[in-house]
């Protein structure tokens, strides 16, 4: 993929943010949606790219766009997997909570996961202590290796969980040695991804949340040499068809870096929303608007935060499409 499609794809999670960003506080978790996916899909229609939605916002019949198997971009080049959240956390929108982001992720064809809607037991963590954890191993024995890795106290280690009853025991074990827990409401691709940075506070993700977003975390972990491990959750038959239905034989199979993004040739983007661990938010102004990207290419690990500010009265129509 060539790197100059790393400020397109940048462009994509602003104008999702952007349009999102609206509905913050008002109660409105599915307008707020409606707008971050309209907004995205409209600047994906301006990228010259081959690209194929593998992750999105469901089946065709249930999205009316960034859907699974929706084709992206004019078909030039060569042909890509697009995994694509534009809000991730619409509790957290609607909420006025922090934390939520649009994200993309674009790997060459077959470079990603095709996760099915489920899921996904997780474990991540940054790259000063990769080859550290194991998804089966008991948290004492992961989090003492962590905090070895990056020469801490487990005292000093924060752990992120996602606030749910089945965490209960994960919960207690992680109090048990004596690690700070951040319990988050929605949205774990965020905390994933800020295990990677130091200053974030944030040293280990654990817990079972989305299958989709396990990907997304991957794509970035990728980018920047941590660690995440998976494995698929199913709470019934029916998910375990569609993960079959996907190629996913094996439900049970432990699910490494390798498996969820299998190539270094790996385009991440993500921007803030609300406030949270890596992005601050989208801030209106008298004149337009301010937002906050991360940009990770695989390929180099190169790694690029964006401060952008938006004039509303010279923004292309297409990048506000929904705001307004």
């Amino acid at each position: 993929m060539e790197r100059e499609l790393t400020m397109e794809f940048a462009r994509v999670t602003e104008a999702a943010a952007l349009a999102s960003a609206r509905w913050v506080g008002r109660g409105n978790k599915e307008a707020a949606d409606d707008a971050a996916v309209e907004a995205m899909r409209s600047v994906f229609d301006t990228i010259r790219m081959n690209g194929t939605v593998v992750i999105g916002e469901g089946e065709m019949d249930e999205a009316p766009m960034l859907y699974i198997g929706e084709r992206l971009g004019g078909g030039d080049g060569p042909a890509l997997d697009v995994a694509v959240d534009p809000l991730e956390g619409t509790n957290i929108v609607a909420k006025g909570l922090t934390g939520a982001i649009a994200v993309v992720a674009i790997a060459k064809k077959g470079g990603l996961l095709h996760a099915p809607d489920m899921y996904m037991d997780k474990i991540a963590v940054g790259p000063a202590a990769k080859g550290c954890i194991h998804l089966d191993a008991p948290v004492k024995d992961n989090l003492a290796n962590v905090a070895k890795a990056l020469h801490k106290s487990m005292d000093d280690l924060t752990v992120v969980i996602l606030d749910r009853p089945r965490h209960q025991q994960i919960i207690q074990d992680v109090r048990a040695c004596g690690a700070r827990i951040r319990l988050i409401s929605d949205g774990d691709v965020s905390p994933a991804v800020a295990c990677a940075f130091e200053g974030t506070g944030v040293d280990i993700m654990m817990g079972v949340g989305g299958a989709p977003e396990g990907v997304l975390a991957a794509a970035a972990l990728r980018c920047m040499g941590g660690e995440m491990q998976g494995r698929l959750w199913p709470e019934n038959e029916e998910d375990v068809a569609r993960a079959k239905a996907l190629g996913i034989e094996d439900v049970q199979k432990l699910l490494t870096l390798d498996d969820l993004a299998r190539s270094d040739d790996v385009f991440f983007a993500a921007t803030g929303i609300t406030e949270g661990h890596l992005l601050r938010g989208v801030t209106f102004t008298a004149l337009g608007a301010m937002t906050h990207t991360v940009v990770m290419r695989g390929k180099t690990g190169t790694v690029r935060f964006i401060e952008a500010r938006h004039s509303f009265d010279k923004k292309p129509k297409y990048a506000m499409k929904g705001v307004f």
